[in-house]
């Protein structure tokens, strides 16, 4: 929702001498509004249980890392190059908030990888015991009879 606000804020500047700074906060929110919204869509719909080839645990920390990067460097270009008009100081401060949510939601991602990862790596190490303990286990048979009797 910040995203969206920074958004639509941005949209209702009517003029700018130095654009670039303005256009790059819009490229940005527009960006991170439109692949966050495909990622919530897909996690809100349990879409992304269908497609389990992908890590999506790191796919979201990547999009909540990025965005926070980005989210930063235009928040500071667009502050040092603004002309002190309302909708760009709106702009500035909604694309600092997002800033900050996305780098929240970053780490609560960080810790989510990293216990996920945590998970399959004792998964894996106990599947990989189990296979051992049973390749050793010896099955008695009746039917085999000793050959040193």
């Amino acid at each position: 929702l910040l995203a969206l606000t920074a958004f639509i804020c941005i949209e209702t500047i009517m003029e700018c001498s130095p654009c670039e700074g303005l256009y790059f906060f819009e490229f940005v929110s527009c960006s991170a509004l439109v692949v966050t919204g495909a990622l919530l869509l897909l996690f809100s719909l349990n879409l992304h249980t269908r497609i389990p080839q992908i890590n999506w645990n790191l796919t979201d920390l990547v999009n909540t890392g990025l965005s926070t990067f980005f989210f930063f460097i235009a928040s500071v270009v667009l502050a040092a190059l603004n002309h002190k008009t309302g909708a760009e100081i709106a702009a500035v401060v909604f694309g600092f908030l997002a800033m900050a949510v996305y780098a929240v939601n970053m780490f609560l991602a960080v810790k989510k990888w990293r216990m996920s990862s945590r998970q399959q790596s004792s998964r894996q190490t106990s599947d990989y015991i189990r296979a051992r303990t049973e390749s050793r286990e010896v099955v008695h048979r009746p039917e085999i009879q000793r050959l040193d009797a």
